[in-house]
């Protein structure tokens, strides 16, 4: 398995002083954030010469507002827009794929009013074709669409791994996997580790923070029980590293390969 670092949590102001930092370290790509507005697909000169130069950019992981899960239809088809165009790119550079949520912070079942506006087979039907509609985009540009389940407070509809594989395997297509995250599965999953195992051929991605949110090794995430069951199913891509710091930023930020691969 190789480490990635997202690349807001580098130090450098380009992703070629970013690159320096992240192979010092012993990182192995960064992983890109997407934001909205079409401005990824505004950046490809910038990570055209990054990649000339050398930097690894296996992934991007969307950064926006609204989501491809929505209940607003202009922001639904925004979001699907945006996310083509995520695709593409990262396709353009030689990646893997993308990363979503279906939503993020639009509404949960756990806090006040406790029932959203549209009902479960409404969900799923937004869902569904979203999904598809990526999927197939993602299929054509030669990548994969992840996508992440998050923890109950931050989203209503997709909260664990084998809610997101229900979903793909009605979607039906090779295209769309899972983008699982650390942080997510620690506050959802019964048993993280079994999760992994029970959903293996959907995993497609793999994010990282600890119990916390905070960089690997400041939580009490079990580390060896989470990446041997990554191990375990035969997962080789990127670990991308996804979370907040705590201490020194950049002795934070150096620290995490060390404590990854005491594990892999």
């Amino acid at each position: 398995m190789k480490i990635a670092c997202q690349e807001q949590l580098l130090p450098g102001a380009t992703l070629q002083e970013k690159w320096e930092f992240a192979t010092a370290a012993g990182y192995d790509g960064i992983e890109l954030r997407g934001k909205g507005e079409l401005s990824f697909r505004d950046r490809l000169p910038e990570l055209h010469k990054a990649k000339a130069d050398g930097v690894v950019m296996p992934t991007v992981c969307v950064d926006m507002l609204h989501f491809f899960g929505a209940f607003d239809p202009d922001q639904r088809a925004d979001a699907i827009v945006q996310m083509k165009v995520e695709l593409s790119v990262i396709a353009e550079l030689g990646g893997l794929g993308a990363q979503t949520p279906a939503s993020y912070g639009m509404f949960s079942r756990r806090l006040p009013p406790f029932e959203p506006p549209r009902d479960e087979a409404g969900d799923r039907e937004v869902l569904l074709d979203g999904l598809r509609e990526l999927g197939e985009h993602a299929a054509r540009e030669g990548v994969e669409l992840f996508l992440e389940p998050l923890n109950r407070y931050e989203d209503h509809m997709v909260n664990r791994l084998d809610q997101a594989a229900e979903l793909i395997q009605a979607v039906g297509l090779d295209a769309v996997r899972i983008g699982i995250d650390s942080y997510h599965m620690n506050i959802e999953e019964t048993d993280p580790s079994a999760s992994i195992v029970a959903q293996a051929p959907y995993v497609g991605h793999v994010q990282l923070s600890d119990s916390n949110r905070f960089q690997p090794g400041a939580g009490h995430l079990d580390w060896a029980a989470f990446l041997g069951a990554l191990d375990a199913i035969g997962y080789d891509r990127y670990l991308a590293v996804e979370c907040r710091l705590t201490g020194d930023p950049i002795e934070a930020v150096r620290s995490i390969p060390a404590v990854v691969r005491r594990y892999v």
